[in-house]
């Protein structure tokens, strides 16, 4: 099998992932995912595709993510890894877009207006 490569994005993150066949290995910004992502809940959300179509361990993934936040970023990567499975099997798109994770979230942040605290917020009125 020949190196799938997959591009995912959330907010301002954008996250390109290079799946291969290997061991398992999952490898963010050349550092192991348990130090790019401490958190468990993070974890999670990377590996859930692999869970929910059975490849955990099958495959080695080598992520370059950049951008955003560390949620926007393994968010990206989930989608990136999403994706990828779907190259993989077409089967696995029946597993993963009844639960979202073929979906590119759209939301972004709005912007500050001029003349405005921030996004919506205006700055006070005081009538001395």
């Amino acid at each position: 099998m020949e190196v799938i490569h997959k591009i995912g994005r959330r907010k301002t993150a954008v996250a390109r992932a290079y799946v291969a066949t290997g061991k398992g290995n999952i490898t963010i910004n050349k550092k192991d995912m348990p130090i790019y992502f401490p958190s468990a809940t993070l974890q999670y959300k990377v590996n859930q595709p692999l869970v929910m179509t059975n490849n955990e361990g099958n495959f080695d993934i080598t992520v370059n993510v950049y951008g955003g936040g560390i949620t926007g970023q393994a968010e990206a990567i989930r989608l990136a890894l999403s994706r990828a499975m779907c190259e993989l099997d077409a089967e696995n798109r029946l597993i993963l877009k009844p639960e979202g994770l073929l979906t590119r979230d759209p939301r972004m942040v709005e912007r500050k207006k001029f003349g405005q605290k921030k996004a919506r917020k205006k700055f006070q009125f005081s009538k001395r």
